[in-house]
């Protein structure tokens, strides 16, 4: 009776825990160093963030938004990085081969908030808004760091005109 129950509630639980994962978000860890200060503030301690997976459902981010990404350099590896621009804006590039970039439609401009010390949009160029794959809310991990993220970006690294 009771491998009966056990198997009724995994029959019924697993589909429904896939099915949140793969609609509402999840939980990942941080690695590396290239969205400090913000993620990762001292190298030794790894933040966990909550990644909505719904936020991003329709594609719809905004400048500042914190978003995880199928890497276009590699396939098999998410990265975490900021939107800076959007399609249709200007961008003045850190060491791209353009000084300049206008964001192409269903694309968006990503970096790393240590600027030096990321593979970003600067050293594989506009990103296609179909490998976003969530938004970064929260910090959820360790607890002395939790807290939401804020969608904002820094004063010197706002796109040089914005798209209509």
């Amino acid at each position: 009776m009771l491998f009966r129950s056990l198997f009724k509630s995994l029959l019924f639980g697993v589909p429904i825990g896939v099915t949140f994962l793969d609609s509402v978000g999840y939980v990942a860890r941080v690695e590396g160093i290239s969205m400090q200060p913000v993620l990762n503030p001292e190298s030794q301690n790894k933040d966990y963030v909550f990644l909505s997976r719904w936020s991003v459902s329709d594609y719809q981010v905004n400048r500042g938004d914190i978003i995880s990404l199928v890497s276009p350099k590699n396939p098999n590896q998410m990265i975490i990085k900021r939107v800076v621009a959007l399609e249709g804006d200007v961008v003045s590039t850190l060491g791209y081969k353009n000084k300049y970039v206008r964001v192409p439609e269903g694309y968006c401009w990503v970096e790393g908030d240590h600027t030096g010390h990321t593979l970003d949009s600067n050293t594989f160029g506009p990103v296609s808004l179909g490998l976003i794959s969530a938004k970064a809310l929260y910090i959820v991990w360790p607890p002395d760091r939790w807290q939401s993220l804020e969608a904002k970006l820094p004063e010197n690294r706002k796109p040089i005109s914005l798209a209509v």
